[in-house]
């Protein structure tokens, strides 16, 4: 199978299972009410989703990765080479999860790399499409660190759609918006159950819930969190930026977006996207708790942490 042959395929992969999120955060909601066209989805969507990979996907292949290949490719180094595919596939999922945990964890407990991720907890409504939403310099740190090792230790060229592919499905099901029920399967395989939670905005569970893929890493180093309640609320507890621009702008430096509404230009393009998005809201039958923002009131205990039920 040639490699423009499973680009396709992982690419019609992707677009069918952004279908199948939608439907099912629609049958089977982890949060009832939870509006389709919410607040900031046009900026996952548009700006994190296609202007943004695209752009990254230039940068960190072409930019990066294919410069240091020819600069520091060494045949006796390729020791993947003749792995089969499946075995190529299943090593750099388990190696980059696993350094994924640690990153992601360091995030949270670094005041430095924390700026680097607050961006992906800004989101007030996490479902299918939110996951998208990372901060540019974090998306070039993680693609470098996960494909550079893949193409400078000679993998085949169509692991790399395909690892692509599991990590767009991957992270599209971990934000979704669907009531997953998984039982103690969620001892090693991540899903909402577990993720939902860690884009809380409760404190007690901010340094937990780590996992991407392999759930298994949270129960053995202890930062496992899953409560037999829902979050009340998500986001970052204090203000940040819903603009685009100024969320990149935020790892740099603050910017009062209120006070930038007062500036013509700003609030003709403000609210130009404002205006789109009412013209699609305006088909849902939107209800109190759609119009506000906010989650319908769930029960909430404060309690230790808890294993998986039955």
């Amino acid at each position: 199978m040639t490699e423009s042959s499973v680009v396709f395929i992982t690419s019609t992969i992707l677009v069918f299972s952004m279908g199948l999120f939608i439907f099912l955060e629609r049958k089977y909601p982890y949060r009832p009410g939870l509006p389709f066209f919410r607040d900031g989805i046009w900026v996952d969507f548009f700006w994190y989703s296609i202007v943004q990979n695209y752009v990254l996907k230039i940068v960190i292949f072409d930019w990066i990765i294919k410069p240091v290949n020819e600069v520091w490719s060494v045949p006796g180094l390729q020791f993947v080479k003749d792995w089969p595919v499946l075995g190529q596939l299943f090593f750099f999922l388990v190696i980059h999860d696993f350094y994924i945990y640690w990153f992601h964890r360091w995030q949270h407990n670094s005041k430095i790399l924390w700026r680097t991720h607050e961006a992906h907890h800004s989101a007030t409504y996490v479902d299918w499409i939110a996951g998208s939403r990372s901060h540019a310099l974090e998306i070039i740190i993680n693609q470098t660190i996960e494909f550079a090792p893949m193409v400078l230790l000679g993998v085949n060229p169509i692991v790399i759609p395909i690892k692509a592919c599991i990590d767009g499905v991957w992270g599209m099901y971990i934000h979704s918006n669907i009531n997953v029920k998984s039982g103690k399967l969620q001892y090693f395989i991540n899903g909402p159950e577990m993720h939902q939670w860690h884009h809380a905005d409760q404190r007690e569970v901010f340094f937990d819930n780590y996992s991407t893929k392999f759930a298994i890493w949270d129960w053995v180093f202890g930062t496992a969190y899953l409560p037999g309640t829902k979050p009340i609320k998500y986001g970052l507890p204090y203000p940040f930026p819903k603009d685009y621009l100024l969320q990149l702008l935020a790892l740099f430096k603050r910017v009062d977006e209120t006070r930038l509404m007062e500036k013509p230009f700003f609030k003709k393009y403000y609210g130009l996207r404002r205006s789109v998005m009412n013209l699609f809201r305006s088909s849902q039958n939107v209800t109190p708790e759609m119009s506000t923002g906010k989650p319908a009131p769930v029960p909430y205990k404060s309690n230790e942490k808890q294993s998986i039920s039955s």
